[in-house]
């Protein structure tokens, strides 16, 4: 029972994120963020939340299986405490770049985010190394998303 209410609790941890990310950036979608110049490699903005609830559950699981793992020591500690880390970041990354509308100040966070998450699939694969490659696709996405946000900074200066 009680892995089953960390389980519960780690998925509405990282939807909570997510909700808190999206006040930020749902009312700016169509206004702010359709008035940018974007590359060409901008997918459509459906494809966003799509990504984003796979990866957050992704994210969910993995915070779990390093909850649940033993022994708890260090490394476990570290791991969850860097994957928290990088979830503030994950976060605070949606209210700078479209809450406060900044796009340099969104490329300063992610290029944090990058470092961050990969920190945290390190300190993971010493923990558990199917909890650390359940990070691996949101490391590719923020990737991706950190050259479309430079991107944007460039085509806005």
């Amino acid at each position: 029972m009680r892995s089953i209410l960390r389980l519960i609790a780690c998925f509405a941890l990282c939807f909570a994120v997510a909700w808190l990310g999206s006040l930020a950036t749902m009312p700016k979608i169509a206004t702010w963020y359709a008035s940018l110049n974007k590359p060409s490699f901008t997918p459509p903005n459906y494809v966003f939340p799509i990504a984003w609830n796979i990866l957050y559950a992704l994210m969910a699981f993995s915070l779990w299986r390093l909850w649940q793992a033993i022994p708890r020591d260090e490394f476990r500690k570290r791991a969850i405490a860097l994957f928290l880390m990088q979830l503030a970041v994950n976060l605070a990354w949606s209210w700078i770049f479209f809450g406060a509308e900044s796009t340099r100040g969104g490329l300063t966070a992610i290029l944090a985010l990058d470092v961050l998450v990969a920190m945290t699939i390190l300190a993971a694969w010493k923990v558990d190394r199917f909890a650390a490659s359940l990070l691996l696709p949101y490391l590719v996405w923020i990737g991706y998303a950190t050259a479309l946000n430079a991107e944007i900074v460039r085509l806005n200066s």
